[in-house]
């Protein structure tokens, strides 16, 4: 997954079960367009804007409104169909219900346990009876017994919430395999109330077509699945601990509380195949998913709140919902804040933590040239917005509360007064910083280009150097040259840009750890990513460690040296991070509370 590309799909025929393990199938552009039935994403962002466009348009004449009718009859050609009898999915019922005779990974060592990672949750609503399918985790507990874990501000809590107002037990059908466009479906940010399985239809351009679950009739699945595992939540029944879980955000999410799923039956095709996924420090295969995302759902935004963009971009870095760069026509003053205002009400992007808007010509891809040429619009002391509380993600550690936080948006787009200070740092400088403040182990201010005035700063004692006097003294007494100031551990790679801005943007609640200090030019942002303890910054929440091998895998992996096929096999990624390890790897967590 880490290769440039996304590496190969590789197949696991020697699982110790009767069931390969297929893994990293959405992870290329090219795969994820073959799920997607496409040749690349672009052209599935083109058929998306065709249809919203020409669905919209003013229809001022008859002739324009029978124009219409042939897309309406497409969309209604994609919409789920209802087979009778068994689907290929019902080939094999399980007579012992064991889900221990799956190949279920543990991907990570301090991971809770076993985790299904590309599971389809199927629920309906059991007032509306809309179905909804959503992809969250599964973690085994017994034979017949799994956690199921959806997150608070989705859909299939929202159905458990019902359930329990109306005293009865919740069907659910988790499904696995089958269509890769399936997959996709059930992450995508779909508005309340549309089914997933009718966006899979209209991305493959056929219905997919639905059998009755056997144990629970009230759900349907696609008949070409892998495996379905039907079963049922009591929302009366006591909550179990789940987790801990390597996640996508590249750090352990925290254990918590999250509902029971008895199963009920176990079916499967009788060559089934089964899919996993494992997510970690980015990028990984879900950077693939997200990118598809990015491509099919900027229009509908763009449609729905945001018409002055003009592009849109979540860097892998950002796991999806930290960082969000958007590209606008500048129509009026105050139009980035009408932009940010707008995006963070705009269903998941609800979660964002860092919005940059810009308003520049330059690939928001290219962040070299996209930061060196936003850099020029950019007055710390006048153009950072810091709100105070808003929604996180429940997988944000940093915020100082459960699922809320502070967020920041940059405000990029160009000013009349452009600062045309040329921000140099010297060796000198460094020198100089580094012998004053000897817990400072590296600084780098080359990271994308030394034109570029972002400053990293790594630290391996805080209590020794607190982070707000460090950056109280540099900027008022040494005048440091550059417009965001970031710390960060020592044991991050100084050298990787991604790395560096991955382990920023996770790390911070921008209301506590983001701070504008004014200063004779325009201002210095400056940002704590330090790893965050009681003692050091009043933190009262656990602290995750970041997902990474132990030692003894990472010293197997690099002690295989040897070529094939003329390729030498790649080093251990987790190598780069090991210095990380708050702990050194002796604990789960820390407790920052005690």
């Amino acid at each position: 997954m880490k290769l440039s590309g996304g590496g190969k799909a590789v197949l696991f025929k020697n699982t110790g079960t009767p069931y390969p393990v297929l893994i990293n199938y959405l992870g290329s552009d090219k795969r994820i367009s073959l799920a997607l039935n496409c040749k690349d994403l672009s052209e599935k962002s083109d058929e998306i804007q065709y249809f919203f466009s020409s669905l919209t348009a003013p229809k001022d004449t008859f002739a324009k409104k029978l124009k219409t009718l042939p897309l309406l009859k497409d969309i209604s050609s994609f919409f789920p169909k209802h087979k009778s009898g068994k689907g290929a999915c019902q080939e094999v019922i399980e007579s012992d219900i064991n889900i221990f005779e799956l190949p279920v990974l543990k991907c990570w060592p301090y991971d809770g346990g076993r985790f299904i990672t590309l599971p389809m949750v199927n629920t309906i609503d059991p007032k509306t009876k809309i179905r909804n399918v959503g992809m969250y985790r599964v973690q085994l507990l017994e034979k017949n017994l799994t956690a199921l874990h959806w997150h608070k501000h989705k859909t299939g809590a929202a159905h458990f919430n019902k359930y329990k107002e109306l005293n009865k037990k919740m069907p659910v059908a988790v499904v696995l395999g089958g269509d890769p466009v399936y997959t996709y479906s059930a992450t995508a940010p779909l508005p309340e109330g549309i089914d997933e399985y009718l966006l899979a239809g209209f991305l493959r351009k056929k219905p997919v077509k639905l059998v009755k679950c056997l144990t629970q009739p009230e759900i349907e699945v696609p008949e070409d699945a892998d495996f379905v595992i039907e079963g049922y939540v009591d929302p009366n029944e006591d909550l179990v601990l789940e987790g801990p879980f390597g996640d996508h955000t590249g750090f352990y999410s925290l254990a918590d509380y999250y509902p029971k799923f008895h199963i009920t039956a176990i079916t499967h095709k009788k060559n089934a195949v089964y899919p996993a996924t494992i997510v970690g420090v980015p990028p990984m295969e879900d950077a693939y998913i997200g990118k598809a995302t990015e491509k099919i759902f900027s229009f509908p935004i763009k449609m729905a709140f945001v018409p002055e963009m003009k592009e849109l971009h979540m860097p892998a870095s950002g796991v999806e919902h930290n960082i969000a760069l958007v590209k606008i026509k500048n129509l009026y003053d105050g139009n980035a804040m009408k932009v940010k205002n707008s995006l963070w009400g705009a269903g998941q992007m609800m979660f964002n933590k860092i919005l940059a808007v810009y308003d520049g010509e330059e690939d928001l891809t290219d962040y070299k040239n996209f930061l060196r040429d936003a850099m020029k619009n950019f007055s710390p002391s006048e153009d950072v917005y810091i709100e105070k509380n808003g929604v996180s993600d429940v997988l944000d550690h940093a915020g100082r509360k459960f699922a809320s936080g502070g967020k920041i948006c940059l405000d990029f787009t160009k000013k009349k007064n452009t600062d045309a200070q040329k921000y140099v740092f010297g060796k000198e400088l460094e020198n100089t910083i580094m012998q004053k403040y000897p817990s400072i182990t590296k600084i780098n201010y080359n990271a994308l280009g030394s034109d570029i005035p972002i400053v990293f700063i790594l630290l391996k004692n805080k209590k020794l150097s607190p982070v707000k006097k460090i950056s109280e003294d540099l900027v008022k007494n040494y005048k440091i040259p550059t417009k965001i100031l970031i710390f960060a551990d020592d044991g991050i790679p100084a050298e990787d840009f991604n790395l560096l801005t991955w382990y920023a943007s996770g790390n911070i609640d921008p209301y506590t750890d983001c701070e504008v200090l004014d200063n004779e030019l325009s201002g210095v942002l400056c940002v704590d990513s330090t790893a965050k303890t009681l003692e050091d910054d009043n933190f009262r929440r656990q602290w995750p460690e970041v997902v990474m091998s132990e030692d003894e895998t990472i010293e197997k992996v690099n002690n295989k040296n040897t070529v094939k096929n003329n390729e030498k096999l790649l080093t251990s990624p987790s190598i780069k991070l090991k210095n990380l390890r708050y702990n050194k790897g002796a604990v789960k967590f820390f407790n920052s509370a005690g």
